[in-house]
């Protein structure tokens, strides 16, 4: 799927950093793939937080995302918590 702005709003602001949510059907990996927050890159700033629920098949999988690098449009952002648990370790 695509990025969806209905589901992409502000939770915090101060000092020129946002704090942001956004929840998809999307996996992770689509999400954090390169372009996907393109559409919002005239609102979002290097250094800005995205809080992520995003789809991992049988569970949500919840991830903090920093935008990392803005450059003509171009939005890329990292998850900063290392993913180093299987998908059964997510599932609650």
């Amino acid at each position: 799927m695509a990025f969806n702005s209905k589901n992409f709003s502000v939770m915090a602001y101060a000092n020129g950093f946002t704090l942001w949510n956004y929840q998809t059907p999307d996996t992770l990996e689509t999400v954090t793939a390169s372009g996907y927050f393109n559409d919002i890159s005239a609102f979002v700033r290097k250094g800005d937080m995205i809080l992520t629920v995003a789809n991992n098949g049988a569970a949500v999988a919840p991830a903090v995302l920093s935008v990392t690098d803005m450059a003509a449009g171009s939005v890329t952002v990292a998850d900063i918590i290392p993913r180093n648990v299987s998908q059964e370790d997510n599932v609650a």
